[in-house]
Formats: C-alpha cells, structure tokens, sequence
C-alpha cells in the first residue's frame, strides 16, 4: 500500500484553476515545462496506447494562431462576440500546451476509453503545473472543435482532436472560491 501523501490530498482538495485572461509572464522555460509535461503523462492509460500528444503553443504561435481564429470565425459565419473570444485565448496567451487525442486502433481499448485517458491527462497537466507554483487554465471553446481551425493551426490527422488547451503562467490575481459539489448529496453508498 502507498504511503500517506496528506500534503498531496490537501493540495487536491483546494487546487483552483486561476482564469487564462489573469496569467501573464513569466511562464515555465522549456526545463521547467518538462517535469510538468511528465507529471500528466503519468494518468490512467488503459492498454498503454498513448491516446494523446502535447503541442507546446508560444511566442509567434500564440499571435498566428489568435489571427487564424479570427480568420476561420469569419468564414464560420460566427458572430463578432465569438470570433473575438475564440481569438483572445491566443491574443491572450504567453504559453499554452494542447493536449491532442489520437485514437488507436484497438481491439480490446474503446475509443471512449482513450477519451477519457485525453481527459486524465488535461487535469494531471493542469494539476501539476498548479502544483509546481504556476497559474493555470484548461480552455476550449469553439476553436478546439472546428476541425478547420485545428487542421490548419495544429496539423491534426482525420483520427486526432483538441482534448483542451491548458494555458500556463504567472497569476496576476487569486481568484475567488466557488460553490463546490455538494458530495452528500452526489454520491450513493450500494449496500454490502
């Protein structure tokens, strides 16, 4: 059995993701991005097939990318409002990781279940870069889904999909603590 890790759970019990437009610089160097990179490598992967990929989003990327969402919402048709929020998370942004879903062939892994490992590894990858001191933020929004956008501006394949992009970086202000799940009520005890 694991050892106790009680600062580990009380980190848990109080991690809160700090809004993506409040981080600035600095943000981790290619170093310190590493450990943390590792950290959400280590999720639940059922069958080991790696379902997912990391592209690193900074510098230049962040500006091209904010004027590609710009380019494809006016092709989209989409409304001002939202063109302009799907370009602000890069406008935004000083560094970003996607997190990229590969579905495997498999015969014995269901591509849900790779989905939900997709998932596993955005909140480890959040979780561990609030862990290691830096603000952070699991985003999508309608850029992540519009396989145009995410064709053009990541490279994805036909079988590879935005699973969230987690922006990283240097809180500028806390935010302040949200109602939580009340887990009385949202958890059933079957009976022995």
């Amino acid at each position: 059995m694991p050892d106790a890790n009680p600062d580990a759970l009380a980190f848990l019990q109080s991690r809160r993701s700090r809004p993506a437009k409040t981080l600035t610089t600095p943000v981790p160097s290619r170093d310190e991005l590493m450990p943390i990179l590792t950290a959400a490598a280590r999720c639940p992967d059922h069958g080991k097939l790696e379902p997912w990929r990391f592209v690193v989003i900074e510098g230049a990327a962040m500006a091209r990318l904010a004027e590609l969402a710009e380019a494809r919402g006016a092709e989209l048709g989409l409304e001002a409002e939202q063109i302009g929020k799907g370009r602000a998370q890069f406008d935004q942004g000083h560094l970003a990781v996607a997190v990229v879903e590969v579905q495997r062939a498999s015969e014995k892994i269901p591509a849900l279940e790779q989905t939900y490992s997709a998932g596993a590894v955005c909140l480890s990858l959040l979780n561990a870069a609030l862990a290691s001191g830096w603000g952070a933020n699991w985003l999508t929004g309608w850029v992540a889904h519009d396989r145009g956008f995410v064709e053009q501006g990541f490279g994805l394949a036909p079988h590879e999909r935005i699973a969230g992009i987690i922006h990283i970086g240097t809180e500028t202000s806390a935010p302040p603590e949200r109602p939580r799940p009340d887990i009385e009520g949202i958890t059933t005890w079957l009976p022995h």
